[in-house]
């Protein structure tokens, strides 16, 4: 059986998460972490339901039980993936035009 499509609503909470990982300067042990917990994604999944009730405070409720669902799917891990990278590199394009603009 096939899964769905990640929504639109799905992307967009990964792209908030890829942005604030890029703005933490994170990405490097944030794919480190995803890329190495891949095999237990449903194991990982299973831990954040888990933990929910000790989250409530760090995280919008309605995001983090999405995002635990999310951890499920491979498809998704790649997206992550892919934001993380794509948000470091507009972060690393702003800098070196704001460096480029600032040597004028």
């Amino acid at each position: 059986m096939a899964a769905e499509p990640l929504g639109n609503e799905d992307l967009a909470l990964l792209d908030r998460l890829a942005t604030r990982v890029a703005e933490l300067r994170m990405e490097t042990p944030a794919i480190l972490a995803i890329e190495s917990a891949r095999p237990l994604s449903l194991v990982a999944s299973q831990a954040m339901v888990f933990f929910e009730p000790f989250v409530q405070a760090l995280f919008r409720l309605e995001d983090y039980r999405r995002y635990a669902a999310l951890v499920e799917r491979r498809e998704a891990l790649d997206a992550l993936v892919e934001r993380i990278e794509g948000a470091v590199d507009r972060r690393d394009s702003a800098r070196r035009s704001a460096a480029s603009g600032e040597r004028r």
